[in-house]
Parts: C-alpha cells; sequence; structure tokens
C-alpha cells in the first residue's frame, strides 16, 4: 500500500515562520515513518521561497535515509508540485503535474537533457524523475500511463471544495491502469478500506496526515490492508 502525504503549510496556525517549521517538522515525520511519497504543494510561495522550502526538505530525508537501516532503508520519495526547474535545482526525485498541464513524457525528456547539460545538474538530480499525476477519470489515468506517469492521483473520491466526488465506482475503472492510482479526496480512515477494496494502490492526502500523528495512521492503514488481505 502507497503512502502519499501533499502538503499544506496554510492549514497550520501561526505566522509565516511558524507554519513553516510545523511543515518541515512533518515532513520529518513523514520520512521517519517511511511515507512513500511527499508532494512539496505550496502554490502561493514565491520559486525563491519555495526553492529554499524544497532544499531544506531534502536535507531532512537524506538525513532520516542515513539514519535508516539496512534492513528497513527509507524509500521516501520527494515531489515538487508543478516545478520540474525547482526539483531539480534541489535534488527532489521528481515532481507532481496538475491536470491539464505538460505530459509526464516532455517532463522526462526536458529533465534528461538539462542532466546531461552540467556536471552539478548531474550529481543534484536522479536520471530519471518520479512523476505523479492528477487524474479525475478512467480515460486520464489511463492516458497517464500511456505517457510515462510513475503514478496517478484520481480525485475526488469522497469530496473536494467545489466539486462533485466521483465515487468508488469511477475510482474502481481508473484503478485498471497500468501504472499505480491513489485515491484522494476526503479520504479517512474509516474509508480507507473501501478504496483499497476497489484497486487503489494506496492513499494520498492533506489532512489525513498532516491533522494525525503518522504512526498512528500507518498503523491503522496497514490493519485496513491486513483484513482486506485475510
Amino acid at each position: 500500500m502507497l503512502l502519499y502525504y501533499i502538503t499544506d503549510r496554510t492549514a497550520f496556525p501561526g505566522d509565516e515562520r511558524t507554519r513553516r517549521q510545523r511543515l518541515l517538522d512533518k515532513i520529518a515525520e513523514a520520512a521517519s515513518q517511511h511515507i512513500d511519497y511527499i508532494q512539496l504543494r505550496e502554490k502561493d510561495l514565491p520559486i525563491r521561497d519555495l526553492e529554499s522550502l524544497a532544499r531544506e526538505a531534502v536535507q531532512i530525508i537524506g538525513q532520516e535515509r542515513k539514519l535508516a537501516t539496512d534492513h528497513c532503508p527509507l524509500t521516501t520519495a520527494l515531489l515538487i508540485n508543478s516545478r520540474a526547474d525547482v526539483a531539480q535545482a534541489t535534488g527532489a526525485h521528481g515532481i507532481h503535474l496538475p491536470a491539464n498541464d505538460i505530459s509526464p513524457q516532455e517532463v522526462r525528456t526536458a529533465w534528461q537533457e538539462t542532466c546531461g547539460r552540467g556536471r552539478l545538474a548531474r550529481e543534484i538530480s536522479p536520471p530519471d524523475p518520479l512523476i505523479s499525476v492528477s487524474c479525475h477519470s478512467a480515460q486520464e489515468a489511463a492516458e497517464a500511463a500511456k505517457n510515462q506517469a510513475t503514478l496517478a492521483l484520481f480525485a475526488p473520491v469522497f469530496e473536494k471544495k467545489d466539486a462533485s466526488p466521483a465515487g468508488l465506482e469511477a475510482l474502481r475503472q481508473a484503478c485498471q491502469s497500468k501504472i499505480p492510482v491513489l485515491a484522494l479526496g476526503g479520504v479517512t480512515l474509516q474509508n480507507a478500506h473501501s478504496c483499497l477494496e476497489a484497486g487503489a494502490a494506496g492513499i494520498a492526502a492533506i489532512r489525513l496526515f498532516q491533522e494525525n500523528d503518522i504512526a498512528t495512521v500507518f498503523r491503522q492503514l496497514r490493519s485496513e490492508l491486513g483484513s482486506l488481505s485475510a
């Protein structure tokens, strides 16, 4: 079961400095619990501030990687929302593409061309980026797979502001895609089981991870997965 934390520092109380630190603490918590993906989704930040935040997040994940054991290596990947340039400049593992953005195939081509041009880019950036894509239908999920996305986030399954929920049947159809499809949008500990039952490869969320102790969320979701397997 893949777990994907989407950040939103504006949901934390306090001034900008406090919210920023709370977010970095949550990223450290998520990495320490070996969450699979963290998407830095701070779309309101100027690019310089976003790049600074991404560098700190990369450093935090790197520190957690050093603390991990050979028996349980850290595999957490940092994705930057929409900004491949920031991802490459900071050594992030890839990017997330909103719906109607450029194709994953175009990102891979540009990424590999950039990595080939300079020593610094080669040292910092992975040669092949991880790319998640927002999808709202089975057709979009299939298109993401065709265009070489790593995984798709299907939303909204249950809820989203100003949008009608797609529902579990639409999620089930999207999960027929040839890449992992994660459920997003109103997913809770109470309804996660139904998403996995519909074929989702995992769960993506903001509030589920950001508003709760992640270790507790992990235990309960793993329990859900165990009951599903049984």
